[in-house]
This record gives C-alpha cells, structure tokens and sequence, in this order.
C-alpha cells in the first residue's frame, strides 16, 4: 500500500482513538444513517419500472397469467384487486406474446370465435343463440376499450321474427360498465356507447339501449334515450340558459353583482302527426276522360214515365224523341304527406328572473337590461315566456362571511405550511446539530493538540521519553538531551562557551528542577501540556 494512503489511515485511526464516548456514538448513527440512505436510495434507483400486462381479467384468466410467470421466472405485482397485472417494462411485450401464444387470457375470445366451434349438426336455436352470444362479446370487447372502462357486458334482446307486421316487437340492450376508481363516464362516452350497441343490431333504436355502471347508477334509461330522461334535459337547458345569461351580467355589471334564475316547462309526451294535403296540377293534362250521349225517337205515350211515387209523369216531347249526354274526367292532383314526431322535452315556456345589484348597475336602466337579458336568455313571448329583472341592493353579510371563511381556510393553510416545515427545519437540525458539534470539535481538539505539541517543543525542545522511562530507578541509562532554559524564568544568560557534556543523572535532576520552577509558575499551562503528553503517549 502506498505510504501516504498509508499515513491517512493512521491519521483517521489517531482521530478516532481521540474521540469521546459521545462523539463515537454520534458518529456511529451518522455513518448508519448514511449507510441506510445509501442502501434505499440505491434499491429505489435499481427497481424496475412496472407496467400493465393485461387489466380488467377475471379470476381464472389471472390466476392463468401468474402461473404462466412464475414459470418464466418473471417478476410481477397485481393491482386492482388482482384484476391487474404488472411486469417490468422491458418485459410487456414479449410476455404479451407468450400469453397470446398460450391463449390468454382466455375471456377475450369470446367473439365471433364462437362460430368457428359449430359443427354441421348445430340446431337453428343454437345457431340463433350462438350468433347472439358473438355480437355481444364484441360488443363488450369493444365498449371496454374506451378509455375509464375496465369491465363491460352486453346483454341483447333480440325477438323471433314473425310474418305479421303489426306484432313486430323492437329489439332491446342493456349494457353494464365498471370504470376504474371513483371515475365515471362522461354523457359523450354514454352516448357513443348507445349508438355504437344500437347500431350492431338490425332493427334497435338508440333510445331501447340501458346502460347502467357498477354504482347502479342508470346512465342511459331504456324508451328515455341517453340524455337520461325529460327532467334531465330540462335541467340541462336551465343550467345553460343561466350560465349565458349570467356571463353576460357579470361582464357588464361585474362578477358577485347579479343573480339569475331560469324556470323551464318542458312536454313530457310523446306526439305523432300525420297530415296529408292535396292540391289540383296547374296546367296538368286529364288522367282519363269518358264521354257518352244517347237518342232515342218515338212516339209518345199517354202514361208517360213512372215518377219517384210511382206516379206517371208525362214525356216532355210529344212526339217521343229523348236525348241525354254524360261527360267523365279524371284530373292529375297533387298529393303531399307530412309525418311529424315531437319527442318529450319540448320547451313550452320558461320564466327567467334577474336581479341586480342597485349600485353596481351604473347607467343601466331597468329596460337596456331587460332587453340584454332577453336577447341572451332567447325570450319568446309568442310562446308564452316571462322574464323580470329588477335592481335590488343586495345584501353583503353573506358575501363578507364567506370572504372571512375563505381568509381564515387560507391563514390555516398556511400556519399548517409554516409548521410543517418549522417541523422539518427541527428535525433536520437534530440530526445535523450533533455531527456539525462533533465535527467542530474533532477540528478544535486537533488544532489544540497541535498547538500545545508545538508550544511543547518551544519550551522542552526535543521531546523526552516515555513517562515510565523517566520514572525508573536512578541507574537506569538514559540518552544525554540538551537542555532548554525556560524563557519566562530567567532572563537569557549572555552567550558561553559550550560546556561539555553532564551526566545522565544531573540532566535529568536539571530537567525536573526546570519542570517544577515551571508547574509553580503557571500550574495551569503546565497541566495541560501534561495531559497532551499523556493521551499521546503510544499504546500498547
């Protein structure tokens, strides 16, 4: 190993032979502390990235999926309740392959695979029902592919045909959804689902499809269609009628200083006309055109002809002559048939009431605003509809509590902020505190040890030996040290020949006669001298 990777290490060793019994402990929990972060940090960056395999499966199909894993040796995590299984990343699509090539999962070749299995002996009924079974499991393949659908089933009610017409019965669906979570769809994704079931079979109307999700909640009522019924789109209409209308007063009055309300009477029946008009063809020629005379001679007769009574009417002509023509003409005519079907929730009237703030109206008068209102609202007074604005001061008490409540929401927020990161700013001081101390102090110790080894130097000189060498019996050999008058002792004696060499045993009586000069001068630098000597004396 190399010398100076050498003198670190004994350099880290003397430092932490120097610590105390809390600065080791400290140190410990910090380098635990700092081996424990290291280790998860590590985990977190080195775990994979999981991604959906298939979701939505029945039980069987995943229990089909994870056995198929654990025999390929592959990592997985089940969400959703264990309808969803997850692989890493980098594996999707090859265990997608595997699991298409083992047929899984197997819920989703219910399709018109169902026709492939029918031999040539399969009854009509089952041919019927079998059919049947194919449309809805596409239909179901189909309706769980949109986005927030998890789970769907499609149930078809499909009647016998029958060659009389007027016992001709509608087809009927009812489709059950189950979205993920707490979401649920939007009347768009309703209405596609409506049409896109209603379409699939010959004959159905989109108003004879339910539609209905994991809650019980109908989204779509059959005979009702998926607006979900007249009461609905009457709400729907006042709810659009009020938001235009109320867009435009806050933009000319200001927001807060109008309030509006739209009353819509909608029909909730169902009305069938049938109307037909005929008109004669101007200038059209005749279809058909007959015409017959007839003359007959004579001679007359007393009694003439019998009447209405029975009664003898006498012939006009004496002499028995008798003319008659007739003329028939079919003319071309022209034929106009109009059907008309009125479904429920026509708007028979509405009733719009405005009030606005008196000080906020500025320069509008009660009739610019009746007019802008009207315009907006779209006012029919053919039709019967009623609208009112009036200027009203409107009260504040209301408006000042829920902008104190809305101040106070928000002082909480943020006292609940503050305290959350004084808590955090504390915690992480406790942990840093003590390693900061512990580092400040291992440096002033070592500054300390340095200067007092220095200061030694200064006073003694070359360093003696070991305390227990110096205190053996006085025939122990010691090595001659030149010796070094204290400066704050004595004044400097004038420059002298060198003399020669003492013995060991008057060196030494010297040396402990300048220790205790020095200990009565100043006890307090000599005893800390002393303590550097000891605690960096060697150990054995």
């Amino acid at each position: 190993m190399p010398a100076a990777v050498t003198t670190v290490f004994q350099r880290i060793g003397r430092l932490i032979a120097g610590f105390t019994v809390a600065q080791r402990t400290i140190a410990i929990i910090g380098v635990a502390v700092l081996a424990l972060g290291t280790i998860a940090l590590t985990s977190w960056l080195s775990r994979p990235t999981y991604t959906p395999l298939f979701s939505g499966m029945s039980a069987s199909d995943a229990n089909a999926v994870v056995e198929q894993l654990r025999a390929s040796s592959v990592p997985y995590e089940l969400a959703d309740g264990g309808t969803t299984v997850l692989v890493p990343e980098e594996q999707v699509y090859d265990q997608r392959l595997v699991a298409a090539a083992a047929g899984l999962p197997s819920a989703d070749s219910a399709g018109y695979s169902l026709l492939d299995d029918m031999g040539v002996t399969t009854s009509e009924f089952q041919q019927s029902v079998t059919y049947k079974r194919a449309i809805e499991g596409e239909l179901a393949a189909t309706i769980s592919s949109f986005e927030g659908v998890t789970t769907a089933s499609v149930q078809l009610a499909i009647p016998e045909e029958s060659v009389f017409v007027s016992e001709t019965i509608d087809p009927t669906a009812s489709v059950f959804v189950e979205t993920s979570g707490t979401s649920s769809l939007t009347p768009k994704q309703v209405e596609a689902i409506v049409h896109l079931t209603s379409a699939s079979v010959t004959g159905m109307k989109p108003e004879n499809v339910a539609v209905v999700d994991q809650t019980g909640r109908t989204l779509s009522a059959a005979g009702l269609g998926p607006a979900g019924g007249v009461d609905q789109q009457a709400g729907d209409y006042e709810m659009r009628v009020t938001a235009s209308v109320q867009q435009m007063l806050d933009t000319v009055v200001g927001p807060g200083n109008a309030t509006v309300t739209v009353v819509a009477d909608v029909d909730h029946s169902v009305n069938e006309r049938v109307e037909e008009v005929y008109t004669p063809a101007e200038g059209a020629p005749p279809l058909s055109e007959q015409s017959r005379s007839e003359t007959q001679n004579g001679s007359s007769s007393e009694a003439g002809v019998l009447g209405p009574d029975n009664i003898a009417v006498p012939s006009q002509n004496g002499d028995g002559t008798f003319e008659s023509s007739e003329e028939s003409r079919t003319n071309a005519v022209n034929k106009s048939t109009q059907s008309t079907s009125t479904p429920a929730g026509t708007i028979l009237r509405q009733s719009v009431s405005v009030a606005v703030d008196a000080g906020a109206g500025g320069d509008l008068s009660t009739a610019q605003l009746t007019e802008l209102v009207g315009t907006a609202a779209g006012i029919d007074t053919e039709r019967g509809d009623e609208l009112t604005v009036k200027l009203v001061s409107f009260s504040r008490t209301d408006a000042e509590a829920a902008q104190a409540a809305l101040q106070a929401a928000k002082d909480a927020e943020n006292a609940e902020r503050q305290a959350v990161l004084i808590n955090t700013l504390i915690i992480a001081a406790a942990i840093a505190l003590p390693l900061l101390l512990a580092v400040v102090a291992l440096i002033v110790r070592t500054r300390r040890r340095a200067s007092a080894s220095t200061e030694f130097d200064e006073l003694f000189g070359e360093r003696p030996a070991a305390l227990s060498a110096i205190a053996g019996p006085p025939t122990a050999q010691l090595d001659p040290a030149p010796t070094v008058p204290l400066a704050f002792l004595e004044p400097a004696p004038d420059p002298e020949p060198e003399p020669e060499p003492e013995p060991a045993q008057i060196s030494l009586e010297r040396r402990r006669a300048e220790v205790d000069a020095m200990t009565r001068q100043d006890p307090k630098r000599t005893a800390e001298l002393l303590r550097t000597l000891i605690d960096e004396r060697p150990r054995v």
